[in-house]
């Protein structure tokens, strides 16, 4: 039996519904060419009822979207600041802070490591020109979703070093925000050349790793897929420990 992955979702009154829901699409296919069996998780549950979901569910995947509220990184707001949605936020940062307190397998991207971070007591650049050395990171919607403008570097050891199997890597880049402080429960995995971490992960844990770009856009790729294999790989052996 394939293992049940949740994923959340974006409310639909997000002002860029259509590309996010093309990016769940994309999400959806992933986990399932991975052998896995998708379920969206439905926005307006009750803490009981998600809690229920959670338990029964054998891995978790935050997908990307909006920005999240800076007050819950103790932050003000700022002019990029676009598509928070709280009852999104109260969702994943519930689900957030359960995975990081069991084993379940968590595979995050984009905002997915961003919510991470925030639900784990660290702080995000509310927009990345807030990095004095950044570059661009934003390339949609100038550029393709599968255009790499940039490599990351990826730490030696790491969950993201065993199943990426190489040290340098070229990504696509669809985000304005980034983490800033990285909550004491985290490790950077990957960084750009800038300086931007691209990736973080919970160090001792079965496999709680999300990334800043989006992987799901490149299906072609190897490497890529071999993210969604690794994360399903890692729900399905702690669903036979189950």
């Amino acid at each position: 039996m394939r293992p049940l992955i949740s994923i959340t979702t974006h409310p639909k009154s997000a002002p860029d519904r259509a590309v996010l829901d093309q990016l769940l699409e994309m999400i959806i296919s992933s986990v399932e060419r991975a052998n896995g069996l998708p379920m969206i998780i439905p926005l307006g549950l009750s803490e009981n009822t998600l809690r229920e979901l959670y338990a029964r569910c054998d891995g978790v995947l935050f997908s990307g979207g909006g920005d999240i509220d800076p007050t819950h990184y103790s932050a003000t707001t700022h002019e990029k600041i676009d598509g928070v949605d709280a009852e999104r936020d109260r969702v994943e940062l519930m689900l957030a802070k359960w995975i990081a307190d069991d084993d379940k397998p968590f595979f995050g991207i984009c905002r997915g490591t961003q919510i991470l971070n925030v639900a784990l007591g660290g702080s995000l650049y509310r927009d990345i020109s807030e990095h004095a050395s950044a570059s661009r990171h934003t390339y949609y919607p100038d550029f393709a979703f599968d255009l790499r403008p940039h490599e990351i570097k990826i730490e030696e050891d790491s969950t993201l070093a065993k199943v990426i199997g190489k040290p340098i890597l070229s990504v696509n880049s669809l985000h304005h925000q980034a983490c800033k402080d990285l909550a004491p429960q985290l490790v950077a995995s990957a960084r750009a050349p800038d300086g931007i971490i691209e990736a973080v992960e919970i160090a001792h844990h079965p496999f709680a790793l999300a990334v800043q770009w989006h992987p799901e856009c490149l299906p072609g790729d190897e490497v890529m897929r071999g993210l969604f294999e690794a994360f399903v790989a890692a729900c399905n052996s702690d669903k036979m420990k189950g």
